[in-house]
């Protein structure tokens, strides 16, 4: 990891930019150290989703966790995958036209899958070695298959919180099945851009003795500001 800037907040929290073999990532510290440490999932490039991420950040270290994300291959300014664009296109094109989408999302997020976690792997063994960080680890955010291989490939992740809005292929509610620490799912009820059905299908295919879906009225940006207060009480109860 090689840290490129810094900038202190005005709410004292400590913004890093850093490279990681290339890729773009972000790191927020709360003022009191050490700190747990939240790896924050996302489903678009770093700059575009700036003001959501230092939002959940900022609201993270308030709680006393550190956050941090990098780059999804072929997001932002990361090479792009001509397979994975014509997929998006292939779905939504099959959502609008009701038809199936089972082998679509296969092509679109198996691959982003599997070229991603090790890198998230990676970016955890080098957050764990820096000074004012420790474990455990917790998981937020999207895409929600991400969280969920690396729930089932990484121990040190101890709690997993996931937002239902994003496709997850059928294979990988077996790998769902395997999941066993605490999960929490926020699912937005009228979220224009996620099979309700297919997310609560999801969630009780979960293998987690204790697990949590908190489900609002409103579309994908209507989510209430309680959510996160929720989110993070779910994450102190397991990381600290």
């Amino acid at each position: 990891m090689r840290i490129t800037s810094e900038e202190r907040l005005d709410d004292g929290v400590l913004e890093r930019e850093f490279t990681l073999g290339g890729i773009p990532g972000m790191l927020w510290t709360p003022t009191s150290s050490p700190a747990p440490v939240l790896l924050m999932g996302h489903p678009g490039g770093l700059r575009t989703m700036y003001p959501r991420l230092v939002g959940r950040a900022r609201h993270s270290a308030a709680n006393g966790f550190a956050a941090a994300t990098i780059e999804l291959p072929g997001a932002g300014g990361r090479p792009p995958s001509a397979d994975a664009e014509q997929a998006r296109a292939d779905l939504r094109r099959a959502v609008l036209a009701g038809e199936p989408v089972d082998e679509i999302v296969d092509r679109l997020v198996l691959p982003l899958v599997e070229n991603a976690v090790p890198e998230w792997r990676t970016l955890l063994d080098d957050l764990l070695a820096l000074p004012g960080i420790s474990g455990p680890v917790g998981y937020s955010g999207g895409v929600t298959a991400l969280g969920i291989r690396l729930a089932l490939v990484e121990p040190r992740i101890a709690a997993l919180g996931l937002f239902a809005g994003t496709f997850v292929p059928r294979v990988m509610f077996d790998e769902a099945r395997q999941i066993t620490v605490p999960l929490h799912v926020l699912l937005q009820w009228d979220d224009e851009g996620n099979d309700r059905q297919r997310a609560l299908d999801l969630f009780d295919a979960f293998g987690s003795q204790e697990k949590t879906l908190q489900a609002n009225m409103g579309g994908h940006t209507g989510v209430p500001p309680f959510a996160a207060d929720d989110a993070a009480r779910f994450f102190a109860r397991h990381l600290r």
